[in-house]
């Protein structure tokens, strides 16, 4: 009995100290972010008047209505051009761009394509703070005219580094698929 006495009141002290914690302090919740768009630019390093941009929206994300695509320009052979992805949500006002995010979390996410059109290859130029690819800017090569398909695909916490999207692991934030036609 005189030993459950003493420490009595050292069970008390500690139950005061655990209730007076702060719990007020914010919670940090990195929750995936809604993107409805992704734009992906191609310019002519040869004739910067040569523009190509694929662009896919889809408003209602796992919906029942189909993404709309839009393909402006004409990708040419025999060419190489820069490209410039970007992840927006459309649906916020201002629109958010969601590509500064993936950006400064460069570490936890990486831009992957996989074009199947003939003598085209895509090749990632920025990295995260790691060193490890990033792929938001790259560098595209054509060969001769043909047609076939692209498909940009954004992976959220990749294993880095690995050998292309099928050894990267994570959670696709985003998957755009496109025709890619070269003339």
């Amino acid at each position: 009995m005189k030993t459950t006495f003493k420490f009595l009141p050292a069970l008390l002290f500690a139950a005061v100290l655990i209730s007076c914690e702060d719990d007020d302090s914010p919670v940090q919740i990195n929750e995936d972010e809604l993107i409805t768009t992704v734009e992906y630019q191609l310019t002519n390093t040869a004739d910067a008047t040569n523009v190509v941009t694929f662009r896919q929206v889809d408003n209602d994300a796992d919906g029942p209505n189909m993404p709309t695509v839009t393909i402006t320009g004409t990708v040419l052979a025999g060419q190489t051009y820069t490209g410039n992805v970007r992840f927006l949500n459309e649906l916020e006002s201002p629109v958010e761009n969601i590509t500064e995010e993936v950006e400064e979390e460069g570490d936890e996410h990486e831009v992957f394509y996989g074009v199947n059109t003939a003598g085209v290859t895509i090749n990632k130029i920025d990295n995260d703070a790691d060193g490890n690819p990033l792929g938001l800017r790259t560098n595209v090569s054509t060969g001769s005219a043909g047609s076939g398909s692209l498909t940009i695909t954004l992976i959220h916490e990749p294993v880095k580094p690995n050998t292309g999207l099928t050894s990267a692991g994570g959670e696709p934030d985003a998957i755009a698929t496109f025709n890619f036609n070269v003339q």
